[in-house]
């Protein structure tokens, strides 16, 4: 699959200015982000862009100016331009190791993941999953019944699977996060965890002990409805994707579906919240 490149640049590049035009292409459909000297790489499926898109975006600070180029990445070999580029192992509350296939491993770790990326998301390195991964350390997964929506790589659900999980439903709707979310599943011999592509219209009703959904503010206010359906009593919902400023927001509509806000942790602005049913 092809994807679009947006090399947006800002002057003065202001952390909260990228921010802010980062969670509008992330409701747009961009998928992934990496931030550069002069401002952030944006990264869409070719199939899913419009110059429309880039139209109407709003940053709330008048002194900062902005210029964009875009360009089509060609489907390539993506573990290759992570190796040379971007990707560097990482180690999260000194339990758990993400790290490419090209990278040497560590001794003394708790829990090695490794993942090859297709693309920038779910490498561990956006604070959205390193937060998510904090929640999921500090809960007790053994033989729970767990649903990770938008997987992306995969990462979710192979840490919750090594941690006891008993079996793991994953979903995300992009071709690439599916067919990497397999792919990575077997690096980490991990065999209980099911891979569907698709939205949250492909969730059974079985029942789940754990729900996680690092999405983003719009999928998730208007999935909610559709986790809670499927949450067992007592059950955990944790969510991220969205900035701190968005919390009153979330937890509006969860309290709303009778999920209870237990606690929330936050890095450089996002947040990942968790709740319980009932």
């Amino acid at each position: 699959m092809n994807y679009i490149k947006v090399n947006y640049t800002l002057e003065p590049k202001i952390t909260e200015a990228s921010e802010v035009l980062m969670a509008q292409l992330g409701d747009l459909g961009f998928e992934s982000f990496v931030e550069t000297e002069k401002g952030f790489e944006a990264y869409i499926p070719e199939n899913n862009f419009s110059p429309d898109l880039l139209k109407d975006l709003f940053i709330p600070f008048g002194d900062v100016r902005t210029d964009y180029t875009t360009e089509t990445i060609q489907d390539h070999n993506w573990n290759r331009t992570w190796e040379e580029n971007y990707f560097e192992p990482i180690l999260i509350d000194n339990d758990v190791l993400i790290r490419g296939s090209f990278h040497k491993t560590k001794e003394g770790v708790k829990h090695e993941i490794v993942i090859d990326p297709k693309m920038a998301f779910g490498t561990g390195h956006h604070e959205t999953t390193g937060l998510m991964i904090k929640h999921i350390l500090e809960t007790d997964l053994k033989d729970k019944i767990v649903l990770d929506m938008g997987c992306g790589t995969g990462i979710l659900g192979i840490l919750c699977s090594k941690l006891g999980a008993s079996e793991i439903t994953g979903i995300d709707i992009e071709e690439w996060a599916y067919n990497n979310a397999i792919e990575n599943c077997s690096k980490n011999n991990v065999s209980n965890m099911k891979v569907i592509q698709g939205d949250a219209s492909s969730i059974d009703n079985k029942g789940y002990d754990i729900i996680l959904a690092n999405i983003n503010r719009n999928i998730l206010l208007n999935d909610i409805p559709e986790y809670s359906k499927v949450l067992k009593p007592g059950g955990l919902l944790m969510l991220s994707g969205f900035y701190e400023s968005d919390l009153k927001t979330i937890n509006d509509v969860t309290r709303k579906q009778g999920l209870n806000f237990i606690s929330s942790k936050s890095d450089n602005k996002w947040i990942a919240s968790t709740y319980r049913k009932g």
